[in-house]
């Protein structure tokens, strides 16, 4: 049975990462607003949710990524290093290439993160 698999980015998208990084085992900031919810509604629908992170390149980040987990109440679903092939990514610091390769290198010119734009 084909479960569709949608990667979560854990720094930017679970994690607000508005201080930056801190270190692998180092996650000061409370999570995105909302993103626990969302989290448990995917599940919910049967998609199956993978948190990727460079993080979890050690053992001490993917254990500091489950005790945050843990602490925010966020369900513990799988985390890996490496993004697995999936239906979707979600990602901080991703351009959705829309076909147009001309506008490509502007677009990452004018590139932000949604914690560091203007508001």
């Amino acid at each position: 049975m084909y479960i569709p698999i949608v990667v979560l980015d854990f720094d930017g998208v679970i994690h607000s990462y508005k201080s930056g990084w801190k270190g692998a085992a180092v996650i000061p900031d409370p999570p995105v607003e909302g993103i626990k919810e969302a989290i448990e509604a995917l599940m919910e629908r049967g998609y199956r949710v993978v948190i990727v992170s460079a993080r979890s390149a050690t053992t001490e980040g993917q254990t500091a990524i489950r005790d945050w987990l843990k602490k925010y109440n966020i369900p513990v679903v799988e985390i890996m290093a490496e993004k697995p092939p999936a239906l979707v990514y979600a990602d901080d610091r991703a351009i959705c290439f829309d076909g147009d390769a001309a506008t490509l290198y502007e677009k990452i010119e004018r590139f932000k993160p949604w914690y560091k734009k203007e508001v």
